[in-house]
């Protein structure tokens, strides 16, 4: 079988880090929808509101370094990742954690893949799809880099913004999402998300949740 690859990023490639797992590795790992469980829709809050105009602009090109912290039903564990983006284009490398593996994960132009030890290279026309081929898991892969933002994927998605306009709480495509602010020198970006998705059992009772933690601990945008 052909197997396609991805071109480096040239300005944003990242370096093979010796850390522990990944952004969206380790999201998945933390998102994963296990068993029988299925999510259900979260309840929103009651008061929202939304602001005239986008409170921060988007940047074509970042790097973010930081912490992952997962916790589902079955299992729990932290990472570390290192993260490049530029355009439509990102490169994560991940290691360590929850028996991943040194891990690279490569997307662009339509296409991504992922190469470990464990999995050998796979490639798939979207990043869900191929998180879900290695692993049997799903995460809102797609959305992490308005997220990471602190900008929703809609305009008309539930959300609460704090005194200074930037977004605090959202509910989005079966998540919810509260944003921290702790990086004086970023006041417009966050510093952690804290991302959860309720289950349900086949009989439609309670099963727990899947919860992220994603911290932010550098970050570089052009």
């Amino acid at each position: 079988m052909l197997l396609h690859t991805v071109t480096p990023l040239k300005q944003y490639a990242l370096p093979r880090l010796a850390v522990h797992t990944p952004l969206w590795i380790g999201l998945l790992l933390s998102i994963s929808l296990t068993g029988c469980q299925q999510w259900v829709k979260p309840t929103v809050p009651s008061a929202t509101h939304l602001p005239t105009s986008t409170p921060t602009a988007i940047p074509t090109q970042f790097q973010l370094t930081g912490k992952i912290g997962v916790r589902t039903p079955q299992q729990s564990g932290s990472a570390f990742y290192a993260w490049g983006q530029e355009d439509q284009r990102f490169a994560i490398e991940l290691s360590g954690a929850l028996g991943i593996g040194q891990t690279r994960i490569e997307g662009g132009n339509g296409k991504f893949s992922l190469e470990n030890s464990n999995t050998g290279y796979l490639e798939a026309d979207t990043p869900e799809a191929l998180l879900q081929r290695a692993t049997g898991w799903q995460a809102p892969i797609s959305q992490l880099p308005r997220w990471v933002m602190g900008v929703a994927i809609a305009a008309d998605s539930p959300a609460t913004y704090d005194s200074q306009m930037r977004l605090a709480t959202l509910s989005e495509q079966g998540w919810q999402v509260r944003f921290d602010y702790l990086d004086t020198s970023q006041p417009k970006r966050p510093s952690r998300l804290v991302m959860t998705q309720p289950l349900i059992d086949p009989a439609g009772q309670p099963a727990g949740e899947n919860r992220v933690t994603l911290t932010i601990q550098t970050r570089q945008e052009r």
